[in-house]
C-alpha cells in the first residue's frame, strides 16, 4: 500500500454543489468549494465510534 504522507484533495459534487474533500494523515475534511470552514473528522474519532458525536458537536458550534 502507498502511505498517506501528504494531503490528497479531490472535488466531489453533493446535490449539484461542489465540495473539496481533503484526506491527510490526521483525518478528512469536507468543505464547500471556495470556503475554509467545513466538516472535519479525525481518524481516531472514526475508529473509536465518536464520529457521530464529533460531527454533532461541531455542527452545534457553527450555529
Amino acid at each position: 500500500m502507498t502511505p498517506l504522507d501528504k494531503p490528497l484533495r479531490r472535488e466531489v459534487l453533493i446535490d449539484d454543489a461542489p465540495y473539496t474533500l481533503t484526506i491527510d494523515p490526521d483525518g478528512l475534511k469536507l468543505v464547500p468549494k471556495g470556503k475554509r470552514k467545513g466538516l472535519e473528522l479525525r481518524w481516531s474519532e472514526l475508529v473509536s465510534g465518536d464520529a457521530a458525536l464529533a460531527a454533532a458537536l461541531q455542527a452545534s458550534l457553527e450555529d
